[in-house]
């Protein structure tokens, strides 16, 4: 508990990779070639979604959309990170960090809920066949994406707004970005309720998805079981591969970062999970899509055949 005697603080200070100065120059280089792989692979997939026909799918629609948030997510924290790596700005307004911060949870949590509503299309497909198109229809898909964008936005607000309502004694942030334990960290005292909230927010955001997608993949893993020959298992388990590759890592550097208690992690390890879950995470979506997903490939070579045709 810090004491109650303050100035009014109106600007914060990033300390950033202080701890590595000597490989400033490194880190930006890599974070910036990290970055730029990210904002291509996401803007190919939306683009190969939206052009090609046979990807007219609720499944391709569902990534179109998350790779359009990732690409959103990335560009809330990482120029700002690249910026204080070139030592041009280390400082950020209150209002800053807390649109920031807003933005970041809002675009994080949408994300973790897009990857369920992408099980649960899974989950439809493989257990229930024949009504799929019945199910999963358009107007559906459009809901069920709205619907978690604006959940992901709400609880972003209540967030920022429970914690920038706090007076700060400190304007040194030990971190690249306003993230909420973090800008806690130097609020002059952080009261119960603001803990109690940030928690209900994380297994809002983290725990009930990943216990939706657990039940989900179990019933899916046992209807999978059940198919009669072995090629149409190995078929039908490579459509979800993807899905799943991504939900481990996903939830589990989301798991890591904010169910893990505060004493347990150093400053650099802390930094260390951030980057993980801000810069490589964000990159796994394309990677993982292009690279193990069959359809996605088809339909690459049929836009770049298309392309140099004409």
């Amino acid at each position: 508990m810090k004491t109650a005697n303050h100035t009014e603080v109106r600007e914060f200070v990033f300390q950033g990779f202080s701890n590595f100065q000597e490989h400033q120059l490194t880190l930006f280089v890599v974070f910036l070639t990290l970055y730029m792989l990210t904002l291509a692979g996401n803007v190919i997939i939306v683009t190969i979604i939206r052009i090609d026909h046979h990807l007219h799918t609720p499944m391709y629609f569902f990534l179109s959309v998350l790779s359009t948030s990732e690409t959103f997510y990335s560009l809330v924290i990482i120029p700002r990170m690249l910026s204080s790596l070139a030592c041009l700005s280390q400082s950020i307004s209150l209002e800053g960090c807390g649109t920031q911060l807003f933005f970041f949870l809002g675009f994080a949590i949408t994300n973790c809920l897009l990857l369920a509503v992408m099980g649960y299309d899974h989950y439809v497909a493989i257990c229930n066949p024949l009504r799929y198109s019945i199910i999963m229809n358009w107007r559906v898909c459009a809901m069920l994406s709205s619907l978690v964008c604006a959940t992901g936005f709400s609880l972003s607000l209540v967030q920022a707004v429970a914690i920038f309502r706090l007076p700060f004694c400190d304007s040194l942030i030990e971190h690249f970005f306003c993230d909420v334990r973090p800008v806690l960290d130097v609020a002059c005292a952080t009261p119960i309720i603001n803990d109690i909230l940030t928690l209900i927010i994380s297994l809002l955001a983290i725990t009930v998805p990943a216990t939706f997608l657990f039940i989900s993949y179990i019933l899916i893993i046992s209807t999978i079981l059940k198919i009669a020959s072995t090629e149409g298992r190995k078929k039908t388990f490579a459509t979800c591969a993807s899905h799943l590759t991504v939900v481990i890592i996903h939830y589990g550097c989301a798991s890591i970062a904010y169910f893990k208690p505060k004493s347990e992690n150093t400053k650099d390890q802390n930094q260390l999970i951030a980057v993980t879950y801000t810069v490589i995470t964000p990159l796994l979506n394309p990677v993982v899509y292009s690279l193990r997903n069959k359809e996605v490939q088809d339909s690459l070579h049929r836009v770049m055949g298309r392309k140099s045709l004409s």
